[in-house]
């Protein structure tokens, strides 16, 4: 979810990774000591509100839509009527956490903003709607696009695999259409490797009608995730009309 000069010590961070590996696994073990250990290894401040996005599903709460979270007194983990009846239906974005706000949904893609004036940030986030091979057990996945006028960063995208990824041999890979995008990686997160290439895969995004990733985990695993992009001009340009 960051670029690399957002690590603090990217050889202490893997080192520590690599010691505590058994204590990093979320499924097994606490997750509030995984979040702890990660945001103090891996994070400068900028990057929480972004995690704060995703840390509440993957810890195992139940999706839920944007109205529902916005009514008071909806259960967090009540499930869409439509949602139970047809499993492969649009997926909804992911719920908001602690530090962000939803502001609207577009398609498949939900918008968030976090913090408010010179510190404002704007995020539209989505989930992927295939996962394949579907017996392959992985923590959630989520896929982010965020703006930080601050810092002026612009449509910067971010994606969370649910688990970390090979950084090369075969790199991680996006593709949209025609068009094909290497992909950096950093334990579970992903960002575009060339920087220039960031905002030609968000207009080619605003463009297609689907997206694919491939990554393979460090156990060898190929994953491939399909996110719908019906929405996501929409979506786009409302988290721009939030954060010019």
């Amino acid at each position: 979810m960051t670029r690399l000069g957002d690590f603090a010590n990217p050889h202490k961070v893997a080192k520590e990774v690599a010691e505590r590996r058994p204590a990093l696994t979320p499924r097994k073990d606490n997750w509030a000591e995984y979040q702890r250990i990660m945001i103090r290894t891996l994070f400068t401040p900028r990057a929480l509100a972004r995690l704060a996005l995703a840390t509440a599903l993957i810890g195992g709460f139940a999706p839920v839509t944007l109205a529902q979270a916005a009514k008071p007194g909806a259960k967090p983990g009540a499930k869409p009527a439509a949602a139970a009846a047809k499993p492969a239906a649009k997926q909804e974005a992911p719920a908001p956490t602690v530090g962000s706000t939803p502001i609207g949904q577009s398609g498949d893609w939900g918008i968030y903003v976090a913090g408010s004036g010179p510190t404002k940030q704007c995020y539209i986030a989505a989930k992927p709607a295939e996962r394949a091979p579907a017996n392959l057990q992985r923590d959630p996945a989520f896929f982010f696009i965020s703006t930080r006028p601050a810092e002026k960063v612009n449509n910067e995208i971010s994606i969370i695999m649910g688990f970390p990824a090979k950084a090369d041999k075969p790199a991680p890979e996006i593709q949209v259409g025609s068009e094909k995008f290497v992909m950096a990686a950093q334990g579970p997160h992903l960002w575009v490797k060339e920087a220039a290439r960031n905002a030609v895969l968000v207009d080619t995004m605003r463009r297609g009608t689907k997206l694919t990733i491939k990554a393979t985990s460090m156990r060898g695993n190929l994953t491939t995730d399909t996110y719908p992009l019906s929405g996501i001009a929409g979506a786009l340009d409302r988290a721009k009309k939030e954060c010019p």
